[in-house]
């Protein structure tokens, strides 16, 4: 089951490059200046196929090398997902200084790919949120910075999804932004959201913190659990194993 959704998400991010002309120009890969978010797609459609097959495979044809290979592979999963956990505890403003790069690089190449305008858009719908840290950031995008050589209609305005939405508006109004940064700060916040993503990210982190270490120990001990089951068939053979139950259940009709 876990290597037909890894195809699945493969299947996607294949297809949405075909769509983008991508596969017919594989040089085009590097030429977006922000992230593309296709490439979740891929690596996490890579990784659940690759781990998938090798645990579905091995488990059925008790190939110790493939159960062995799976055990690893999950092993360094988790290794990483640790050390990433203990890095950003302990560099803390490292990352919030990274994350602000990350935010503002995108905000450049927020007109350069439909995909990274939807996610840049989702996320400051979903936060509430606008920049990296305030509406000026803004200001890094050569079609909405204030300078007096941008002949743009959204000069010093922000996109759609910086705007405070009406209850009332059935359809959404994608010029709501236009000219909004002209406007004192007090008028700005009648229109628009102010507050930066960053900071409403670490609100949202702190409010949600329980259910987000939540499902990082639950994803962390089911891989242990997961790992540790296969890398003992390994060892000591047994008639069936969890990944072998997994993988019938998907072989089902």
């Amino acid at each position: 089951m876990v290597h037909f959704l890894g195809i699945t998400f493969l299947g996607i991010g294949l297809w949405a490059w075909n769509e983008k002309g991508v596969l017919s120009n594989i040089s085009s890969i590097t030429d977006l200046g922000g992230f593309d978010p296709v490439w979740l797609f891929l690596v996490v459609g890579g990784v659940m196929f690759i781990l998938g097959f090798a645990g579905c495979i091995g488990a059925l044809r008790e190939n110790t090398f493939l159960l062995k290979f799976f055990s690893v592979f999950l092993g360094i999963i988790f290794f990483l997902e640790l050390t990433a956990g203990v890095l950003a505890f302990v560099f803390k403003d490292w990352i919030k200084d990274q994350l602000y790069f990350f935010i503002n690089n995108n905000i450049r190449a927020y007109r350069d790919d439909i995909d990274l305008q939807n996610l840049i858009d989702f996320t400051q719908e979903y936060w509430q949120c606008c920049g990296a840290f305030g509406a000026d950031d803004w200001n890094l995008n050569i079609y909405f910075n204030c300078t007096d050589s941008n002949a743009s209609r959204e000069r010093c305005g922000v996109p759609f999804s910086c705007c405070t939405k009406d209850p009332a508006e059935d359809v959404i109004n994608t010029q709501c932004g236009y000219d909004a940064r002209q406007k004192p700060e007090v008028d700005q916040q009648i229109v628009i959201y102010t507050k930066g993503c960053v900071p409403q990210f670490e609100k949202w982190l702190q409010d949600n913190l329980t259910i987000v270490a939540g499902i990082f120990i639950g994803i962390a001990l089911l891989q242990v659990r997961c790992g540790s089951s296969v890398l003992a068939q390994t060892v000591v053979p047994r008639k069936t194993s969890p990944v072998q139950d997994l993988c019938f259940v998907s072989s089902m009709p």
